[in-house]
């Protein structure tokens, strides 16, 4: 199997594509976005949008793609009602991004078109069947809708649900996209196909026919997509049987592709330059410079992994954490800044990815932190600590005394329970020991200092008291 990725992005400008509407995917009544240019009203321009265009090649240097230095606005030329001009404002020959590679697989291009309108079936989903009609919002006609497109090297339907998280990851890093796909923000096409294999099991070096799968909303239904299609195609080439190239669709209720239509070659669209649009020379315009570009980029993805790896040593899974939700990657960051000791920070994102529900104030957990690495307080009254500074507030060394809280780790206090508890029960292993240690210090007593003044003092019996 090979899978190739095309991925469709609205992106998060002030207004659409190519004029003036507001951009605003919360917008719940139909129609109430849009204007004469959006609409296709005869004799309007179009304009193009600086801050879509700046969006793209921002996420292309990301990417180590390369930006364009001429690039034009073709016209796609096919009728569905949701295309009110008849034509789509694209980009063919000359996209604004061409390569560039996220998690080892490489890209093909970035290119920027406009949306199309939403197209809405009330007696589909009515189970009117005597009623057949749509309607059509156009509140989503003409936003700046990006298009990234794979090469054809993706191998699993994980490899595959994992790039686009990956991408996902990175538009939201970048501020181009809020990339929800509930929203269809973010839509993902899978095209796949099947290839044989020589008799050594190595693969001719050839793609099988291709199927595209359409319109998947979520990682799981791209993973789930991809095996069925995949098993789909095997079952028919084992019989003999041709793979059509088509368009697809998924059923999310029984959980398979449905043929949708024959798929269209670039001829059929009929590309030409849109004439209304200016061509633009990317290197004469200073905003998009690439060193300007590249030095507004923040701190990505995979770069902050690997910080975070080299200078806190944490475990992969909490570094995750931190990478896809932010609001917990400052929290530890503040955390870190305060501790200045890699053990410390890690002992903290234990804390963290463990016992925190809610975000606390840093100082509160860094505290905590230092008041167990000093032996003030055991690990249960770090958690019992922590849970109320979630619940209600407050501050950690406070609360450590009112819930008394405080472990004793005078030696010489323990050193008279630990004699205490010995003579009572001179035969018994040092866990018990401890433990009727704690009892009769009402539960304060440190139990690291108790084992280490009960293990002398047995070794200094010449018993080791252990069962």
């Amino acid at each position: 199997m090979t899978v190739g990725l095309e991925i469709h992005v609205e992106l998060a400008t002030r207004t659409k594509m190519f004029c003036n509407s507001k951009n605003d995917s919360n917008e719940k009544r139909p129609n109430v976005n849009i204007c004469p240019v959006c609409m296709g009203y005869p004799g309007t321009l179009p304009v193009i949008n600086q801050d879509a265009v700046g969006k793209v090649l921002r996420l292309g240097v990301a990417l180590d793609g390369e930006i364009a230095d001429y690039t034009e606005f073709d016209r796609k030329n096919y009728f569905y009602p949701d295309i009110p001009k008849g034509y789509q404002i694209s980009q063919y020959k000359n996209p604004l991004v061409s390569g560039g590679e996220l998690m080892g697989v490489k890209l093909t291009r970035i290119h920027l078109e406009e949306d199309t309108a939403k197209s809405i079936h009330p007696s589909t989903m009515l189970g009117a069947s005597n009623v057949e009609y749509s309607l059509l919002d156009f509140n989503r006609a003409g936003v700046p809708l990006m298009e990234l497109v794979t090469e054809p090297v993706i191998k699993t339907a994980t490899e595959a649900s994992n790039f686009a998280r990956e991408l996902q990851l990175l538009l939201k890093y970048l501020d181009v996209s809020g990339a929800n796909m509930e929203k269809g923000e973010m839509r993902v096409e899978a095209n796949i196909s099947l290839a044989p294999r020589s008799l050594g099991g190595v693969g001719v070096g050839k793609l099988g026919t291709k199927v595209e799968v359409k319109n998947l909303n979520s990682f799981k239904v791209v993973e789930k997509a991809i095996k069925f299609e995949m098993e789909r195609q095997i079952e028919m080439l084992e019989k003999g049987e041709e793979v059509v190239q088509e368009t697809r669709g998924w059923d999310e209720n029984k959980e398979i592709t449905f043929s949708q239509r024959l798929k269209e070659s670039a001829h059929d669209y009929r590309y030409f330059p849109d004439p209304d649009l200016p061509r633009l020379f990317i290197k004469a315009i200073p905003e998009f410079d690439e060193r300007k570009l590249r030095t507004s980029l923040p701190e990505l993805p995979w770069q902050k992994r690997e910080r975070y790896k080299r200078d806190f040593r944490l475990k992969e899974g909490d570094i995750e954490i931190y990478v896809r939700q932010p609001e917990w990657g400052r929290l530890i960051e503040s955390v870190a800044e305060i501790l200045k000791d890699a053990e410390l920070v890690q002992l903290a994102s234990n804390y963290v990815t463990s016992d925190l529900k809610t975000l606390v104030p840093a100082r509160s957990l860094a505290e905590v932190v230092k008041m167990i690495s000093a032996g003030e307080i055991s690990s249960r009254g770090a958690k019992d600590i922590l849970k109320i500074i979630q619940e209600k507030g407050g501050e950690p060394r406070a609360i450590a005394n009112d819930k008394n809280l405080i472990q004793e780790s005078d030696r010489e206090v323990l050193e008279k329970i630990a004699k205490e508890v010995l003579k009572e029960n001179p035969e018994a292993p040092i866990s018990f020991l401890v433990g009727q240690a704690i009892k009769k210090s009402g539960g304060r007593a440190n139990p690291v200092v108790l084992q280490e003044i009960l293990k002398g003092r047995k070794g200094g019996n010449g018993n080791n008291g252990e069962a």
